[in-house]
């Protein structure tokens, strides 16, 4: 499935869900969000991609897990974002696999550390950063006030961001 221009608020996932080879040709807001709210939601994103994103592509509101696995994107914000300031947080899982990543970008993921959010990356290519401008993983601390949260660092950790410079490849 191709979405086109404009792609306006995306998909909404209020459950678990899979989108396979879905494509956004001009994001807009957010490409997609989930919304669920169990803990044992699993969303899963295989294949497509995003380009043109002015901040996220994958919205993450809900609870569970979302696994990203052969999907794209180029010219973003966040490829994925834990709500950091959503009037009800949760714990939230997310696992970016075979991804290829294209600047411009900021960031591959944010997560909420003091919620006990996790990002695992594996085998994620980046292409075009010479200058590795892009943030890996970014851990914030989260509220549920609707103020912008803090951001508390970047790059792999020992409890949030879970990931070595092996999993990460320059291009």
């Amino acid at each position: 499935m191709v979405i086109g221009t404009p792609a306006a608020d995306g998909v909404h996932c209020l459950g678990s869900c899979t989108l396979q080879n879905v494509w956004w040709l001009d994001v807009g807001e957010d490409a997609a969000t989930f919304k669920g709210k169990s803990s044992s939601a699993v969303y899963k994103v295989y294949g497509g991609g995003a380009r043109n994103a002015d901040d996220k592509v994958l919205q993450f509101n809900g609870a569970g897990k979302l696994v990203v696995t052969k999907f794209q994107v180029e010219n973003f914000g966040k490829l994925v974002r834990s709500c950091g300031n959503c009037s009800t947080q949760y714990k939230r899982t997310v696992v970016i696999n075979d991804v290829d990543v294209t600047a411009p970008g900021k960031s591959i993921v944010g997560v909420n550390s003091n919620y006990g959010d996790t990002a695992a990356l594996r085998k994620v290519r980046i292409h075009g950063d010479t200058g590795k401008k892009i943030k890996t993983c970014t851990r914030f601390e989260g509220n549920s006030s609707g103020k912008e949260p803090k951001e508390l660092g970047t790059g792999p950790d020992a409890t949030s961001c879970r990931f070595s410079s092996s999993d990460l490849t320059y291009q």
